[in-house]
């Protein structure tokens, strides 16, 4: 029987212990033989990662006990860690960057052994951190990228391709570690060896671009010693996005670039004699879809060749599928099944494909694609209800329209419960959810966290906003020296859109987010009255600060292009910044930040929250300790899920007995 029950007060078995418990999902998928092997979260285990290898015979376990966690930190956002080779003899050998040292280790996880080191420890700033590994057997070495600080400062920093010798000669010296590329590019990506062996290419680029702005494909020879030869760019520019290159069997180059609009994979046939280049061709005909993504974390894939020609492509607008193009015809079949998000890593065996994919009512699994008969079947980090799937809320795509006419897109999840109902003429409260990065996107997939609000009847909306990814880069670049206007338009447009046609209470609307959604939800509270309250994680709150020092490399110049020039416009970082907009801050608030956080540092919350001192403002900030950027451990995820109920219970009128009240300061 359903009763009827205000909104924001109704009972639910997903608590925040439960959420907790299943945050995180499973990455960088990747075949060792007849193997597949991946990452995959340990809320529990203090947040560490697991690499977990499934055998041919569909026996799954961790390759590494705790506490080796295999998760790099280059860029901060880190990428592949991890690179596995079949042996004759002695089983797989595996190389992984360990979190806490960020060396690279090896493991024979067949042999007696415990993992062992390859490179060496450095004291200076950061240290050397390593990403994208390739096990070369026939060098015997293992080919990666290398970050090396060279001073204090988070931009004292190079990057290099790299060879790292297997037999742990350069555990204890630098020396040993050979460079393979020069450092004259800021960043590059991991190298992607031709099937011949004698040509390499990978992605380069340089401050002030970010990777979806601008990078350029460079490709070299490589000598039987395993020399880089010849370095010269093929194709990309400074206003050409090129995400990902791999080598086809016949020599030539395929390659995601958003030249055209949007990421498309593209080929070009190089000779390696004279240097001459066909010109680029399209393996698919347009379509307003996206083959690619932003370049947020080293080692990203969003195609996989097949060994009998065809390939494998996670595509579209908004939400994702996984197809399989034939480059001949240009035709693309999508797989069959439930998922609309697959994430940016493929692998391919045989003619199988496997990714790993998430849909509305399941959380992202390892998936495999069987082209030879069109079958698909989860391998991997199968799913599982923790509570009666009545509780999942239903999403609904959403394009709501802004200011001038723009579209905006969303995914709205209105309160949802088998047993209970709002009382009639009431609306329900919501929470608008502006996502990270900014350049991101809000994939359709479930979410406990948004059950945890929506089975309470409290609805929630994921707002795509101006600058958001995967519909077409004249979409992404709507936040062009626009962050913190059309971010914070967009997200009221769809927050009053929903109250003006009588989805939502206007008195009830709340805004959350983490990092830029940290931002733009702390310029939303400082520019706008549309909101009751808003929730605060690990932002960025003070322009001025972020761009002179308070932050990592790879997004020290991000600012450029977001904002403007600082040089040029630094009263407009003045301006934007919520650390100077308090005086329009009337709404309670909560904050949330790791202690640990090296892009987002605390010194942003400790001046933000020194500028509202006094003013009468209600307000709580939380820190955690050992958190950085983004919440890994399962007691912080709970409490700040606990906290972040009981701050909208407030706001919006409710009780609620479930969590411990928070406490808010004035």
């Amino acid at each position: 029987m359903v009763s009827t029950e205000a909104y924001g007060t109704w009972p639910s078995p997903i608590d925040a212990a439960l959420t907790a418990s299943q945050d995180g999902k499973p990455e960088f998928v990747g075949t060792v033989g007849d193997e597949v092997w991946w990452t995959e979260p340990r809320p529990a285990e203090g947040g560490r990662r697991a690499l977990v290898r499934r055998r041919a015979d569909g026996v799954t376990g961790s390759v590494l006990p705790a506490p080796w966690n295999p998760r790099s930190r280059v860029i901060e956002y880190g990428g592949m860690p991890w690179a596995g080779a079949p042996r004759e003899e002695g089983g797989p050998l595996v190389v992984f960057v360990h979190h806490p040292d960020q060396r690279l280790y090896a493991y024979a996880p067949d042999g007696p052994d415990e993992p062992w080191p390859l490179t060496p420890v450095s004291e200076i700033g950061g240290g050397l951190r390593w990403v994208d590994p390739q096990v070369q057997l026939g060098h015997g070495e293992v080919w990666c990228v290398l970050e090396e600080f060279t001073g204090e400062s988070p931009t004292d920093v190079r990057r290099v391709i790299a060879a790292v010798p297997l037999d742990g000669s350069a555990a204890g010296d630098r020396g040993a570690v050979r460079e393979l590329t020069d450092d004259r590019n800021r960043f590059v990506t991991g190298p992607r060896l031709s099937h011949d062996g004698r040509r390499v290419a990978w992605i380069a680029w340089d401050h002030p671009q970010m990777p979806w702005d601008g990078t350029v494909v460079k490709t070299a020879e490589v000598t039987a010693d395993g020399t880089f030869t010849g370095v010269r760019p093929l194709v990309g520019d400074i206003d050409e996005s090129v995400v990902q290159v791999e080598w086809d069997r016949d020599g030539s180059l395929l390659f995601v670039s958003d030249v055209g609009g949007w990421w498309e994979l593209q080929r070009i046939r190089p000779d390696a004699v004279t240097g001459a280049v066909v010109p680029t061709s399209r393996l698919c005909a347009v379509r307003n879809e996206e083959f690619g993504g932003p370049l947020w974390r080293i080692g990203l894939r969003w195609f996989q060749l097949l060994d009998n020609g065809l390939i494998a492509v996670v595509h579209g607008r908004g939400t994702t599928a996984l197809g399989v193009l034939d480059p001949e015809t240009g035709e693309l079949v999508d797989a069959v099944g439930p998922w609309t998000a697959w994430s940016e890593t493929l692998a391919v065996q045989g003619t199988r494909v496997i990714g790993i994919a998430a849909s509305p009512h399941t959380s992202y699994e390892v998936v495999e694609l069987d082209t030879a008969t069109g079958h698909t079947r989860t391998i991997g980090a199968p799913h599982e209800d923790a509570v009666d799937p009545a509780y999942y809320p239903e999403p609904l795509v959403r394009t709501f329209t802004g200011p001038g006419g723009r579209e905006i897109h969303a995914h709205v999840y209105p309160p949802r419960h088998p047993d209970r109902t709002g009382p009639e003429g009431e609306l329900p409260p919501y929470v608008i959810w502006a996502h990270g990065g900014p350049t991101g996107r809000t994939p359709l997939v479930l979410d406990l966290e948004i059950a945890y609000f929506t089975s309470r009847g409290i609805g929630v909306a994921e707002v795509d906003y101006g600058g958001s990814t995967g519909y077409g880069r004249a979409y992404r670049e709507r936040l062009r020296e626009q962050w913190g206007v059309v971010d914070v338009e967009d997200c009221a447009a769809v927050a009053l859109g929903l109250a003006e046609e009588g989805s939502a209470d206007r008195g009830r609307l709340a805004i959350r987010g983490g990092s830029a959604g940290g931002w733009t939800t702390a310029a939303s509270l400082t520019q706008t009255d549309v909101y009751a309250c808003g929730a605060i994680s690990y932002p960025i709150l003070d322009l001025e600060g972020w761009a002179t020092g308070e932050t990592h490399d790879f997004e020290s110049q991000y600012l450029e292009s977001l904002v403007g020039p600082y040089a040029e416009v630094p009263e407009r970082y003045r301006e934007r910044s919520p650390v100077n907009r308090t005086d329009r801050l009337t709404t309670p608030f909560l904050l949330l930040q790791g202690l640990d956080d090296p892009i987002c540092p605390p010194v942003q919350c400790e001046r933000f929250l020194t500028a509202i001192e006094g003013r009468g403002i209600p307000h709580a900030y939380i820190s955690f300790e050992g958190e950085g950027h983004g919440f890994r451990r399962a007691d912080t995820v709970k409490r700040a899920l606990e906290a972040e109920l009981s701050l909208y219970a407030q706001a919006f009128g409710v009780e609620r007995s479930d969590v411990p009240r928070l406490e808010l300061r004035k």
